[in-house]
């Protein structure tokens, strides 16, 4: 089994001086494409990972939730640069609007339209789900959680949108305990989900053990180069 590093990003601002726990700056986040690059790491997508049954030793999965407009205008100008894939987690009921799950806590952020999201390349970006409405899964009903489904499912019909089934849950969060969880993963099977991600922070073995317990590292704004590489090789520890 290999190990896979799953990178979790959120958004990107162009000075320093913006950076805080859900926001790296455009210039640290070219330092660590630069670093994988120049390591020889490669980025897949995850309609590639499904028809994979080993990886080559350096793969790492780049992800980016709530297709924030700052990414648009940052981060794909730096994947495209350095010929990087990611995928991109949309969180359907604030398309066109702002990130309002955090408002009071967090300077608002653009939302992408449909016609931004149309437009990204496909070679560089895959979307793939991010809830409707950004609530905790484990906040929810099961009834709730199968209504946010079909609410994802109808915007996708309604902008004729291409979105690959993989869900990055919300703050991480989901059902824990055990029979919560088996109908949750039951709902994820039902609604066609072919990956689920919460945190976790380690990497990943690949094959993974469970396709709905996939765990992220968490990149954080203001992570120098060196914590950068640490959480690539060992995940979150606790001197970070």
């Amino acid at each position: 089994m290999s190990k896979l590093p799953i990178l979790m990003y959120h958004n990107v601002c162009q000075s320093e001086s913006g950076s805080n726990k859900l926001t790296i700056s455009v210039h640290n986040l070219e330092r660590q494409f630069q670093y994988l690059t120049d390591n020889g790491y490669k980025t897949f997508h995850f309609s590639e990972l499904e028809k994979m049954k080993t990886i080559p030793e350096k793969s790492i999965i780049l992800t980016f939730d709530d297709v924030t407009e700052n990414q648009l205008i940052y981060a794909l100008p730096l994947l495209e640069k350095f010929k990087l894939k990611a995928s991109f987690f949309i969180p359907f009921k604030y398309i066109a609007k702002t990130d309002l799950w955090n408002e009071g806590t967090e300077e608002p952020q653009k939302i992408m339209t449909i016609e931004q999201l149309k437009k990204l390349p496909t070679d560089i970006i895959e979307l793939g789900y991010h809830s409707y409405e950004h609530n905790k899964y484990q906040m929810l009903s099961p009834a709730q959680i199968q209504n946010d489904f079909l609410k994802c499912e109808e915007e996708i019909k309604n902008h004729n949108l291409t979105v690959y089934p993989a869900l990055a849950y919300p703050y991480g969060n989901y059902p824990k305990e055990s029979a919560e969880k088996a109908n949750f993963k039951i709902l994820l099977s039902e609604n066609k989900m072919k990956f689920g991600l919460k945190i976790g922070n380690r990497p990943n073995r690949f094959p993974f053990k469970d396709n709905y317990e996939i765990k992220r590292i968490d990149i954080k704004g203001l992570d120098n180069l060196v914590v950068f590489r640490l959480k690539i090789k060992f995940g979150k520890l606790k001197l970070f």
